[in-house]
């Protein structure tokens, strides 16, 4: 059965951070600038700028479906380097090891999605794309 409103809403859900993220970012601009200055980005303002972009940019891709793996693979290129800047588990006291742990490998799960959404979008533009 195709079901072409499931698929977006499961993309929608697979955006859901990044398009919250972005927009609340973009709303508290200071927050973002002393998030980016926290894991030690300078200079912070541009980063911040990037981040929303991004963001909001690549989820826009994504749900569009204009260069979806694109914006697929932008997010999960992302979501990877922040991971390794955010959740330093191994680098942790104890208390705050289990935590991080978690949420590294939740990041790491996001990426496997967002690289699937990419080949399969890939895919799809391969199979049918017309001959030359």
């Amino acid at each position: 059965m195709h079901t072409p409103w499931v698929h977006w809403l499961a993309l929608l859900a697979l955006c859901a951070a990044y398009l919250q993220g972005g927009l609340q970012k973009a709303m508290d601009f200071g927050a973002a600038v002393s998030e980016m200055r926290q894991f030690g980005l300078a200079p912070a303002a541009p980063f911040a700028l990037a981040t929303i972009a991004l963001e909001l940019g690549a989820s826009a891709l994504i749900l569009t479906g204009y260069h979806r793996w694109l914006g697929a693979l932008l997010l999960a290129s992302f979501t990877l380097a922040a991971t390794f800047l955010s959740n330093r588990f191994w680098a942790m006291p104890s208390p705050q090891r289990a935590r991080a742990t978690n949420t590294f490998f939740e990041h790491l799960g996001l990426v496997g999605g967002l690289v699937l959404v990419a080949w399969h979008d890939l895919h799809l533009t391969a199979t049918w794309a017309p001959a030359p």
